[in-house]
């Protein structure tokens, strides 16, 4: 960066902070720093389209506190919050779960020294992008899957969970192997030969927080079928056996019951029982392509908190 570069920015820095911080007025900015008021004005917005100043909605809690309850008599969870997203496509219905999620986050104030992460997870990483430092005592972030998808994904995994140990102020732990392998042989042997991945999956008999991934039981669009990832025919397999979903790639059937089978064989991450025995299990989902998912992770007992929209909610209990 140059020094004009330089300049420019603390001097935007410095027009954010009287304005946002200290709540000064634009004239008065303009007449301290001996500027023009226009100049602040394009300041500010050059602030806020570099990142320096982030808008914040705040969601007020419990809006829907009728449908809240409804879902929560329905199933076995301890919290369900909903919110009304500004569209149910996919990209927007993403971007405002995150940000609740994000919200409900960043108000937690018990321990949860091992935090379990579902890096893969699209709408994990959005949370994590726009996360404030946390509040909750912990010393580990550890990832519950192994590498799924291409290396650009594998990447953005691994940056979201060093950036959510950051805020944390824990330990990122990575596991680094594939997420889902050939076969059971090849996944003992990749284990056996890789003492990292022991320690991390040693690790996940201990999850406080359990940040929980819920997918359909098909291809997840941003995947590729057979890239660290089960191919069109295990999961035609595993819907011809009553498959709705998956929690952390564990298929269940509609009711949450588990479909045992030799694809849990081929995972490497957190297992039923590890994910089940965890102190809080949260998850962040919603939109009609998850819908039986949803109702099948809540009506197993894999999710005790849950993020999701009004139409999901309505669902749930319809």
């Amino acid at each position: 960066m140059t020094a004009m570069a330089d300049e420019q920015t603390r001097l935007m820095t410095k027009v954010a902070r009287l304005y946002h911080t200290h709540g000064m007025r634009q004239t008065d900015i303009a007449s301290r720093l001996q500027i023009s008021q226009s100049r602040v004005s394009r300041l500010l917005t050059q602030a806020e389209e570099s990142g320096i100043v982030r808008t914040v909605v705040a969601v007020p809690p419990h809006i829907f506190g009728d449908l809240e309850d409804a879902v929560e008599q329905r199933y076995p969870v301890r919290e369900v919050h909903v919110i009304d997203v500004v569209s149910q496509d996919s990209a927007e219905l993403t971007r405002d779960l995150a940000h609740a999620m994000g919200t409900l986050l960043g108000d937690v104030t018990f321990d949860a020294p091992t935090i379990g992460f579902t890096s893969w997870s699209q709408t994990l990483r959005v949370l994590v992008d726009d996360l404030a430092p946390l509040r909750t005592k912990t010393t580990h972030v550890v990832e519950m899957l192994g590498d799924l998808g291409p290396p650009s994904l594998q990447h953005d995994a691994a940056y979201s969970t060093r950036q959510l140990a950051t805020l944390a102020d824990a330990q990122a732990v990575f596991l680094r192997t594939p997420g889902v392998v050939a076969s059971a042989e090849m996944r003992e042997l990749m284990v056996s030969r890789d003492v990292y991945a022991q320690q991390a999956l040693a690790m996940l008999d201990h999850i406080d927080l359990a940040l929980v991934g819920i997918g359909a039981a098909e291809v997840d669009p941003a995947l590729t079928a057979g890239d660290n990832f089960f191919t069109h025919e295990q999961f035609k397999q595993m819907r011809d056996r009553g498959a709705v979903g998956e929690v952390c790639l564990h298929f269940l059937d509609a009711d949450g019951n588990a479909i045992d089978g030799e694809l849990d064989e081929l995972v490497i991450g957190v297992t039923r029982e590890q994910l089940k025995s965890a102190r809080r299990r949260w998850a962040v989902a919603g939109g009609e392509r998850k819908h039986a998912a949803i109702r099948a992770a809540l009506a197993g007992g894999y999710v005790d908190t849950l993020v999701t929209d009004t139409v999901t909610a309505e669902y749930l209990v319809s």
